[in-house]
This record gives C-alpha cells, sequence and structure tokens, in this order.
C-alpha cells in the first residue's frame, strides 16, 4: 500500500510538471521520458491524432542511443497511420482501451491488429513487452497514444510490463493528454501569428520557422550541458526558447508588400525599412506578463545583431524607434549590440536563422551543400556568431541534419 501511494504521488507530481509545459514537443519528450522512467522500460513513441490518423511525433530508445556518440539524439522519421484496427495504436486508439503485450512477436490470432516488424529488421533492435496506453481528454476525446516498449527487471532483462501500475499510467495518460490539448492549441496560435507573416513573405512558412525553433533548441541544451545548467532549468528554457524562436520574424507582417515580395535586391531605403521588421516584431510583446512575452520579444528585436557590432537595430527603443542614450555612433544613429551585450537568446537564434537561410532552397537561390554552409559558419566565427555557439553548432551538426528532414519545405 505505501508503495503504491508513493507511486500515486510521483504520478501527481508529473502530472503538475507536464501541465506548466507549454511548447507540444518539449512536451512530448517530457511525457515520454517521465512514462519510461516511472515503467522502467528501453524505448517508446507518443502519436498525435488529427482527423482520422495517427501521427508518430517522438520516439526514445536506450539501447539504439547508446550506440549513438554523446549529444547525437535518435535519429526518427514522421510518419502517420490511419485510426483503425489493423495496427496496435489504431485499435488502441479506436477500442479507448490499453493494451498490455508480453511479447508482440506472439501475438493470438484472434487479434485484429499486427505488430509491424520493419524497423526491427531495419536497426537489429527486438521488441518484445509492449503498453499502450490512449490518451483520452476529459471530453472522452482521445488525442494520442503513448507506447511504451520492453519494460526491464532490476538486472536489466526484458520482463512483461507490471499489472499493478496500469491504473496509475492511466491516470498519468489522461493528465498528458490534458497537458498535449493545451500544448496543440498553443502551437496553433503561434503558427497563425506566423501565417499572417507568410501571407506578406513566402519565405516564412511554417516548416522554416519549426526548424529554426528546433535549431535553436539544439544549440541551447547542447550548450547549457557542456556548462553543467541543471536539468529542470534546461527544461524550461527550451520550452520557452523553442516558441519565441518560431515567433523571430513575426515583426514582417508590417513590412510593405512591395519590399517583401520584391525578387531582386534591396535598394540601401528599402532595406532600412525592411530591417523595422525586428522593432515591429518586439513591439507585439510590449508588456511583460510571462517569460514568453519576454523571450519572443529579446528574439525578434536582437536576432540580426552581429557578435562584431555590424547588425541591427542595435540599441534603439522599439517603441520611439530612438536610439537609446549614451548608445549612438558618430553619426548620431543606434550603435550595433556586440558580443555579450547581444542578449543570449538572440545570439543562439541568429545561427540558427542563418543556418536555416543557407540550407533552405528559395525563388532567387539554390540551397547550399551541408560542407559550405558549415565552412560560411565557421568563417564567420567571432564575426557575425558568437564563437562559443559555433563551437556547439559543430558538435551538434548531425542533430542539425535531423531536424532538417523532420520539416521538409514541401509540407
Amino acid at each position: 500500500m505505501e508503495c503504491q501511494d508513493s507511486m500515486l504521488k510521483m504520478i501527481l507530481e508529473l502530472g503538475l510538471e507536464i501541465s506548466q509545459i507549454k511548447d507540444i514537443d518539449i512536451l512530448l519528450e517530457k511525457i515520454l521520458g517521465e512514462a519510461r522512467a516511472f515503467t522502467n522500460c528501453d524505448a517508446g513513441s507518443i502519436y498525435i491524432k488529427d482527423g482520422n490518423r495517427l501521427h508518430f511525433s517522438y520516439a526514445q530508445n536506450d539501447t539504439m542511443q547508446k550506440q549513438l556518440t554523446p549529444g547525437r539524439k535518435l535519429p526518427y522519421t514522421r510518419f502517420s497511420m490511419p485510426i483503425d484496427c489493423n495496427s496496435i495504436a489504431g485499435y488502441v486508439a479506436v477500442k479507448r482501451k490499453m493494451l498490455n503485450i508480453a511479447d508482440v512477436y506472439e501475438l493470438n490470432d484472434s487479434y485484429q491488429f499486427s505488430f509491424n516488424r520493419s524497423y526491427d529488421q531495419q536497426t537489429g533492435y527486438r521488441t518484445r513487452s509492449m503498453l499502450t496506453i490512449p490518451l483520452v481528454n476529459p471530453r472522452s476525446d482521445v488525442v494520442g497514444v503513448l507506447q511504451l516498449i520492453n519494460a526491464k527487471d532490476s538486472a536489466g532483462n526484458v520482463i512483461a510490463f507490471r499489472d499493478d501500475q496500469e491504473d496509475i499510467i492511466v491516470y498519468f495518460a489522461n493528465n498528458a493528454a490534458n497537458a498535449v490539448e493545451r500544448a496543440k492549441m498553443t502551437r496553433e496560435i503561434i503558427l497563425r501569428m506566423n501565417k499572417m507573416a507568410e501571407l506578406r513573405d513566402p519565405k516564412e512558412t511554417g516548416p522554416h520557422v519549426n526548424r529554426v525553433a528546433s535549431y535553436a533548441v539544439a544549440l541551447y541544451e547542447a550548450w547549457a550541458q557542456k556548462k553543467g545548467i541543471p536539468l529542470k532549468e534546461i527544461d524550461h528554457n527550451r520550452d520557452i526558447l523553442r516558441m519565441a524562436a518560431m515567433l523571430h520574424d513575426v515583426g514582417k507582417v508590417a513590412i510593405s508588400d512591395t519590399i517583401l515580395k520584391k525578387p531582386g535586391r534591396f535598394t540601401p531605403e528599402e532595406f532600412q525599412v525592411m530591417k523595422l521588421h525586428t522593432l515591429y516584431g518586439a513591439n507585439l510583446f510590449p508588456d511583460i506578463y510571462s517569460d514568453l512575452d519576454e523571450s519572443a520579444s529579446i528574439v525578434a528585436l536582437n536576432h540580426h545583431e552581429r557578435w562584431d557590432g555590424k547588425g541591427y537595430p542595435g540599441f534603439i527603443d522599439p517603441k520611439t524607434q530612438q536610439p537609446l542614450s549614451g548608445y549612438e555612433d558618430e553619426n548620431g544613429r543606434a550603435r550595433g549590440k556586440k558580443g555579450e551585450e547581444i542578449p543570449f537568446y538572440g545570439r543562439i537564434v541568429a545561427l540558427a536563422d542563418v543556418y536555416d537561410a543557407l540550407s533552405s532552397s528559395r525563388c532567387y537561390k539554390e540551397a547550399w551543400t551541408e560542407e559550405d554552409v558549415i565552412n560560411e559558419i565557421k568563417k564567420e566565427s567571432g564575426k557575425q556568431f558568437d564563437p562559443e555557439l559555433v563551437e556547439v553548432f559543430l558538435d551538434c551538426v548531425d542533430t542539425f541534419s535531423q531536424i532538417e528532414k523532420l520539416y521538409p519545405d514541401h509540407e
């Protein structure tokens, strides 16, 4: 009884913790990681419901992770499946009930569903025990499916998932479903803000802002781990940074179409107008009610500053568009921020944004090769970019490549 009470207390605390995460990608990682820790299992994945399909949205696998170099994340491919009884996840979504399977390779012929062995065949992994739980909201709607794989005993041997954990993990899954709905709503609001900018500037696509935000989070996480930042602080900052980074160019909504959609190079006068998108973006968050408001304002204002001080808009008041007193250059204009005068999130998003711009094809240019992009960023270390962040970037180039595949422009 004491053990059961302890487990319930842990689940209640986890429910409170995940309810405070706002970004859907960070949330899914947290839900899966905590569910795996609670059940002591080797791997797992989360599917999110969209219409009549389940989208494979996040995965973890300790066995496969150990085969990677430190700091790299497990690569996975996003795909979707119909919500029907042919797959285990689909069956759970249709029936709205948990499935606890001791060995998926020995399914009873009476089941409508089957186990897809393709991942095991490609990787050499052996899936055995599987606990699959529907994520059900208070309206009894399924918002996704949580799938846990290969429970382990204290010696690391694969065993079946314990029956006595089922009720508590269902309670956790229901809390997770509520958090997923809130985070999906937050993501949708952010994407709608970006869609307004996309109507004006075709380069500001959903995949672009998702890539920039994911690159920014990967950079921050790698940097924070090197610095020994506590995990709880890393998780909080990743959540805020990801959403703020998605809004980095939202101020373009206020720039004239004649400039935004111009196919050729800007005149000096047009470029001066274009620079104002940083101020317009910061002005969308004039009143700081939360960490997100503050971070979004900082990122919008500072993601075009340069380490050498030659960026923009510099030390300027976004509201008045006037230089801050004492920070004027010899011409009376706002001096560019340089070095650590540039807020850290601004420095991170600056590198992430340029990486994506160079790596992506546009109507006026082809995508650069990965080698050329890396060489350009190395060349700009200490000029355009924070040299410490360039070093971190070079350690996680593989992660950037994986992110690029998750958010292709053709979607």
